[in-house]
């Protein structure tokens, strides 16, 4: 992250505000900050709602030490770091944010507390926010829950930021020589979770979905309509990672044996078999919303939001989550 551009008038500006007491002045100031820290936390923390808290007490923060501020880093920065801190006091208090083993045959680990990102809450500029795609997308946060909280803070600070390491260094109370040595563990750790990802986290991305992603997505939801499970079966990969928040486990299944699942839990049966969906992005991922409509109800009602990791045509992995209690999607609740 760079602050060239910035350094200068904001801060100058901002010391002003804080020595005439102007609460104003110091929220527009601020405020404009909200949405990169927001998905800073989030990298942090893998959960929406955590991520506002946080935010929020980023500015509440900031406020409290607002004479503290002499305009040595950039504005931006010195909330970054106020940001950070929030995370690893809040993560240092919270037991459950921590990946937990999984009971199920496949040895992994699983993060209950994964929320999906809407991205309408993203910085409205990708370039000045350095939000990738590939530093959002569920694979991404969830490998970064796997390193420990300070370790996490300093990966995401210099692998994703691109702060030099003397200035994740102040921010974190560490000696350059303990940053340098967390990077150099979080990397490997990375690879490990993600070894058939991109990994060079601060070069240019891709922001759009590609046409085999969208293709799949609608033939996702067209599947569902038409209850055509030998559809749904052939977009699956045979090595599909399938995780059902916040139910334990995530499976690494065959399509025939995904779909038999589902089937035994009793979609597709009857009362379950009377599908709606629209397309959507979270995480700067496809995904497919699915309304469903009883036999007593009139209306399909918001059921789940799947979001799909596609690689050539097929979904690789699919993420779903109960979409009716994720008010921040801003989705219909009927169709």
């Amino acid at each position: 992250m760079t602050d060239a551009r910035r350094l200068g008038a904001d801060e100058a500006t901002f010391i002003a505000a804080v020595r005439a007491d102007d609460t104003a002045r110091f929220a527009l100031l601020t405020e404009r900050h909200r949405r990169e820290l927001q998905v800073h936390c989030y990298r942090m923390l893998a959960n929406y709602e955590d991520a506002q808290d946080m935010t929020q007490e980023t500015f509440l923060r900031a406020w409290n030490k607002r004479e503290s501020f002499k305009g040595h880093a950039a504005l931006r920065t010195w909330l970054y770091r106020i940001a950070t801190n929030a995370c690893l006091d809040f993560l240092e208090k919270r037991n459950d944010r921590t990946p937990v083993p999984s009971e199920l045959p496949d040895p992994d680990s699983e993060v209950q507390y994964l929320q999906p990102y809407p991205d309408r809450m993203l910085p409205e500029d990708p370039q000045e926010s350095v939000v990738a795609r590939e530093t959002i997308e569920l694979a991404f946060i969830v490998a970064v829950q796997h390193l420990p909280p300070r370790q996490r803070a300093v990966f995401i600070l210099r692998d994703v930021l691109g702060w030099p390491a003397s200035t994740a260094a102040d921010a974190l109370a560490l000696t350059v020589a303990s940053v340098t040595s967390a990077l150099q563990r979080a990397r490997v750790t990375m690879r490990e979770q993600l070894p058939d990802r991109r990994l060079d986290w601060r070069s240019p991305a891709t922001h759009e979905l590609s046409d085999d992603e969208r293709g799949a997505v609608k033939s996702y939801i067209e599947a569902h309509e038409r209850n055509d499970l030998d559809r749904l079966t052939s977009l699956l990969r045979d090595d599909l990672r399938f995780a059902m928040l916040p139910d334990p486990g995530t499976v690494t299944t065959t399509a025939k044996d995904a779909v038999n699942g589902w089937l035994s839990g009793g979609l597709f049966q009857h009362g379950h078999d009377d599908w709606r969906g629209i397309t959507t992005t979270v995480n700067r991922m496809p995904a497919a919303v699915l309304y469903l409509r009883t036999p007593d109800d009139p209306e399909y009602r918001l059921f789940a939001i799947a979001v799909l990791h596609i690689v050539d045509g097929k979904i690789a992995e699919l993420t779903g989550f109960d979409a009716a209690d994720k008010p921040w999607l801003d989705l219909p609740p009927t169709l």
